[in-house]
């Protein structure tokens, strides 16, 4: 083996052994929970500690379903992450074809405006937004869950870097035929924007899907509680009954984990189209 074959054959090899390191470390914990979820109290506490349980505990399963009402949190969060993923889809695609591809007075300062939104944590915006519904008298509701998530700076300009790669020559030729900017934007760049659509559709509905601290904050009454919240107040009941906890964490993670698998193409291609200009 020559010595330009052989650093291409080391280089390679330290890519994969890093990358398979990676996976090993984000599959792991994981596989844990789900082992866990069908180990005995005791085998889950045990030093040192039991990989594979001696019999299966699906009972464990059955113990959640019996102390939280499942059906009504499951009915909360896909209510909750439907809206803000078809919201953020509509008005997020609206503004972003807006700074790509319309002139108008301050578009740029005003898409600066946008993104400064990004360089600030979110839970500076927990109290007002908290006063705000509070204000128009929608606490404990559903709505309450949905309003704050309707619209994000990060779907606007990851759908205007994707708006911007698209030719100008087919809005000119639609102009040309009569087209005003909503009919460009509707049936012409919408349509062309599906991969950055469903790569959008997929950090909303998994950041949607997962939200912990909102739904805590602006909802306390049980029948109201997302997933995540439910798992939270699971917590406070069986603190230290670790096989429930995660038989109630592999209920809440398992339609996520079904949507990346089915739609992972097309998350795929739309953040390589996006990143590309």
């Amino acid at each position: 083996m020559s010595e330009k074959k052989k650093s291409k054959f080391n280089k390679k090899f330290f890519i994969h052994l890093v990358l398979i390191l990676g996976v090993f470390i984000t599959i792991v914990p994981f596989l844990w929970m789900i082992l866990t979820s069908l180990k005995t109290l005791g085998e889950s506490t045990q030093v040192p500690p039991v990989i594979f349980p001696k019999k299966a505990m699906w009972s464990n399963y059955l113990e959640v379903l019996k102390t939280l009402p499942f059906k009504e949190f499951y009915l909360n969060t896909i209510i909750s992450t439907v809206a803000k993923t078809v919201g953020q889809l509509i008005f997020c695609s609206m503004a972003a074809y807006a700074f790509a591809r319309i002139d108008f007075p301050l578009k740029n300062f005003i898409f600066i405006l946008i993104l400064s939104v990004l360089m600030v944590p979110g839970q500076i915006f927990l109290l007002p937004q908290y006063m705000i519904i509070q204000k128009m008298g929608l606490l404990n509701t559903i709505t309450a869950l949905i309003l704050p998530g309707l619209f994000s700076a990060f779907g606007t300009f990851l759908l205007r870097q994707f708006f911007m790669t698209l030719p100008a020559e087919l809005e000119e030729a639609a102009i040309l035929d009569g087209c005003n900017h909503f009919q460009i934007y509707w049936k012409i760049m919408l349509p062309l924007a599906k991969p950055g659509l469903v790569s959008l559709a997929v950090f909303t509905a998994l950041w949607s899907w997962n939200d912990l601290m909102w739904p805590l904050i602006v909802n306390t009454a049980t029948e109201k509680m997302t997933l995540s919240a439910g798992l939270a107040s699971l917590q406070g009941q069986h603190g230290t009954n670790f096989p429930v906890l995660m038989a109630g964490s592999v209920m809440a993670i398992w339609p996520m984990l079904v949507l990346f698998i089915v739609f992972q193409k097309q998350f795929i291609e739309g953040i390589a189209f996006t990143g590309g200009k």
